[in-house]
């Protein structure tokens, strides 16, 4: 193409000349468009740069634009440098709607101004957070202190900081703000106010000039020593390569996060010509990619947009721009460079060590060519091993209880209902008073576990004459004012407390129930039948009449049936009460009587028990079964002053009326007696201290109200929370818990008697006997059988032989019938006929004779009669 055809776009670039991004971005940008043009001669555009210094100044970074847009005529302006530099320009190039594009202001803030034309081609400061916050987790670091420049690079990322560090349950305690000209002295002072307080993690955010001369001062003042953590964002890890190998000294066990880039072919062979170029006056970093790929992305939309007039440059820039550069994916949503990839790096020896990298896809990696694309996971395994400041390899635990010898201020309710729990012993003639109880020995018993010394002392929550100061929710809240570095004592964890304060695992015991006393159940005339159920009773009588039955049917001796039936019920009766004089001939009748003998011992001794538990044992049963009896019977109910289970009580509608609270236990102890109150509404730690010097009178009753229990209260976000809720967990898993109570509630406790007396008549039921009956049956089942075998096989001839005569009569019959068909003469069976025909019939056979069954059974009477 002749360049005669050739459209010449005048681009204006504003930069600090003075600094050494300045310089490394104008010639990185003149070799972009030189590479650019030399591969696409073919292109009708080409961009004509013309430069102005901004010397580092906001005046004259508004300046520049003015001369550029007014004297010049450029369609677009690549800068300028600075975050502090770009409002006006950004404002300028939205009202002359020509695009600004910057490959170094890095401000969050600047998105704010929702600009069109503002194109950004480095990535947003907050880009980076995830990643940081990423690390923050994964070595369980709880505060984080910044320290950041006092200019709006510096003030940028630090609403988003807060917000994802709250995401993961972290806490930023106070905020180091430096200002960009602040003398060594200054920096000093800052840093020693830090040092004299607990938290040991910092993040440093800030640009080379302050940053350097910050972490020199760190290093002087000792914090740059075993325990502490520094990590620095990518204002100062992007340039890493630049700084005096003195500053890297001061670094040693810093981590830094930046944008990864990829190496490729092209990389390389950019970075050997720069390097063959100007390797004695810079080095190549990241800024300096993100120029050259700024400026090639500005050639290829100017070539793309409309040539008349250029108007539609920034849409195309915003919206089509998408290609890999030297720095990577180059690609543009928004007018905002994308990126998902993170490196993490070690300042050790004479520069950085990458220990890993993080992605929005997959967390931490080791290395990026093995990624595992269905989980996400930010585990401290996934990095390499870290060098921290002190040259140690173990995590640094982020903090140190007291910097300054100060202990650890712990406020103690001054008055309990329960003094066991906590107690405040006061002596006024030396105005000095001592704390102790269950509460406070296992505090003391999980501090000493902890893997370091925390000093504290207890301070009562009482006012100057020794009076409580305040209820309890009142002593939490001193916490959150900071008026109390932790509380300890019967304090519950609640939900309303929980969101100013924080707490650890519970140490006690959870939940809120009713207790009330016992009294003795009343006898009744019918006591006798309460030993069994109804059902065991109606299958005994099933059992009682079907062994009976089994008998009559063994024993068939030569009696009338219903004297057979009597002495087979009898026999039956006589074996439960042990007294049988009945005399049992069948064997297999015997066997069945003995099966029944050990059915009625097991039913008379487990009813002869059972009866005389009932009749000599104390029946006790609860006074009110629940919470909702004792509301409707309208009694008083007791609980805990200053307890949160008023505000049960009242979301259960009981009337105010019925609500009563006591000083000591011993006048709650005579009202329950007395009746003044029907139950006492409170925790179970409470009402097992109760109930522990007089088991016998009083009783849980079910419902329980869910509660989480006792905890300890700290400031929310403290570390402390988690490595005391680990000491717990130790603590009242072993011998020491044991202790503690055995020392404060005695050898022994109560046993929850709720359940035993909601089932105190309870009777012996078919359950636990079905066994048996099943055992009965069977044998009375194969007692019949083999019965009846016996049977057949004694009388097998005589069956043998009727079935054989019964079929020969059979067949006479038969030929009866047809003899009579064809009129001859039958010789009669019975009656009164022709004698010749009867003294015929009565000389023939017997196995030709045929006897009807009537006449047969009137010859066994007569024959019976005969004999008698």
């Amino acid at each position: 193409m002749a360049l005669e055809t050739t459209l010449l776009v005048k681009v204006g670039v504003i930069l600090d000349m003075n600094t050494t991004v300045g310089k490394m971005g104008l010639e990185c940008i003149k070799m972009a468009l030189s590479d650019f043009y030399a591969s696409h001669g073919y292109y009708k555009t080409k961009l004509i740069l013309h430069t102005r210094d901004s010397k580092g100044n906001v005046v004259d970074a508004a300046r520049a634009p003015q001369d550029l847009l007014n004297n010049v005529e450029v369609k677009a302006i690549i800068g300028p440098q600075q975050s502090t530099q770009a409002n006006f320009v950004i404002n300028l190039g939205n009202n002359s709607k020509i695009p600004i594009i910057s490959f170094s202001a890095t401000n969050p803030s600047l998105t704010s101004l929702r600009s069109a034309y503002f194109i950004r081609a480095t990535l947003n400061d907050s880009a980076q957070l995830e990643a940081l916050t990423s690390i923050v987790k994964a070595f369980g670091w709880r505060e984080i202190v910044p320290i950041y420049v006092d200019n709006e690079f510096g003030e940028g990322i630090i609403p988003y900081l807060t917000d994802l560090l709250q995401d993961i349950n972290a806490r930023i305690p106070y905020r180091s703000v430096i200002h960009p000209f602040a003398s060594d002295e200054e920096i000093v002072a800052e840093l020693y106010k830090l040092k004299s307080m607990p938290t040991r993690v910092f993040i440093v955010h800030m640009q080379i000039p302050l940053g350097t001369r910050l972490f020199k001062k760190v290093e002087e003042v000792g914090m740059m020593s075993k325990g502490y953590v520094w990590i620095m964002t990518n204002g100062m890890t992007n340039l890493l390569s630049l700084m005096d190998p003195l500053v890297i000294d001061s670094l040693q066990g810093v981590l830094g996060v930046k944008p990864h880039v990829p190496k490729s072919k092209r990389y390389e062979e950019f970075t050997v010509r720069w390097n063959s170029k100007h390797k004695h006056e810079m080095e190549l970093n990241i800024f300096g990619l993100w120029a050259y790929d700024a400026a090639t992305a500005l050639a290829r939309a100017t070539e793309n947009s409309d040539h008349q007039n250029f108007n539609n440059l920034s849409q195309v820039l915003s919206t089509s721009t998408s290609f890999r550069g030297l720095s990577g994916e180059f690609h543009i949503v928004n007018g905002q460079l994308q990126s998902s990839t993170f490196q993490i790096v070690n300042v050790q020896g004479e520069g950085e060590i990458g220990i890993g990298f993080w992605t929005r896809e997959n967390g931490f990696l080791r290395r990026l060519s093995v990624k595992n694309m269905s989980k996400y996971n930010i585990s401290k395994d996934n990095l390499k091993p870290v060098i921290w400041p002190g040259e140690i390899t173990s995590v640094p635990k982020g903090w140190v209880t007291t910097s300054n010898g100060k202990k650890l201020r712990i406020g103690v309710p001054s008055t309990t209902f329960f003094p066991e729990l906590v107690e405040v012993i006061r002596d006024s003639s030396k105005n000095l008073s001592t704390v102790k109880g269950y509460c406070i020995d296992v505090f003391n018993a999980v501090m000493e576990i902890l893997p370091y010394s925390v000093p504290y002392e207890f301070i009562p929550f009482q006012k100057p004459n020794g009076e409580s100061a305040g209820s309890y929710n009142d002593l939490t809240y001193q916490v959150y004012l900071e008026n109390y570095d932790a509380v300890v004592g019967d304090v519950t964890i609640l939900a309303n407390r929980s969101s100013y304060v924080d707490f650890t695992l519970p140490y006690a015991e959870s939940g809120v129930r009713l207790l009330v006393p016992l009294k003795e159940k009343k006898k009744n005339a019918w006591i006798f039948l309460r030993p069994l159920t109804w059902q065991l009773w109606l299958t005994s009588g099933c059992c009682f009449l079907g062994i009976g039955l089994v008998i009559l049917i063994l024993e068939n001796r030569n009696t009338s049936g219903s004297q057979q039936i009597c002495r087979s019920f009898w026999s039956t009766f006589t074996h439960i009460v042990h007294s049988n004089k009945e005399e049992v001939v069948n064997n297999v009748t015997k066997f069945v009587v003995i099966i029944w003998c050990f059915v009625v011992l097991i039913l008379t001794q487990s009813y002869t028990a059972s009866l005389s538990s009932m009749l000599t044992v104390q029946q006790l049963k609860p006074s009110i079964t629940d919470i909702h009896e004792l509301i409707k019977s309208g009694q008083g109910v007791a609980y805990h002053k200053n307890s949160f289970v008023l505000g049960l009580l009242e979301q259960l509608k009981v009337p105010k009326s019925q609500m009563k609270t006591f000083r000591t236990p011993a006048d709650l102890h005579t009202a329950l007696q007395n009746g003044s109150v029907a139950g006492l509404f409170d925790e179970i730690p409470y009402l097992n201290l109760f109930r522990a010097k007089s088991c016998s009178k009083y009783t849980l009753v079910e419902p329980t109200s869910k509660a989480d229990g006792f905890g300890f209260v700290f400031p929310r976000g403290s570390p402390l929370v988690s490595d005391v809720s680990r000491a717990i967990l130790e603590v009242t898993e072993g011998e020491k818990m044991r202790q503690i109570e055995k020392k404060w509630f005695g050898e022994g406790s109560c046993a929850d008697t709720s359940s035993s007396t909601s089932n105190y008549s309870k009777n012996l039921g078919l359950g636990s006997f079905w066994g048996l009956f099943l055992v009965v049956g069977i044998a009375s089942m194969l007692a019949l059988i083999v019965s009846l075998g016996l049977f057949l096989f004694e009388k097998r001839r005589a069956l043998i032989n009727y079935f054989l005569n019964r079929s020969k009569v059979l067949a006479t019959n038969e030929k009866n019938t047809e003899d009579e068909s064809s009129n001859t003469t039958v010789v009669p069976r019975s009656g009164t006929g022709n004698l010749a025909h009867t003294r015929r019939w009565q000389s023939l056979p017997l196995d030709q004779k045929y006897i009807s069954p009537s006449e047969e059974e009137s010859s066994r009477k007569y024959r019976k009669l005969k004999s008698l």
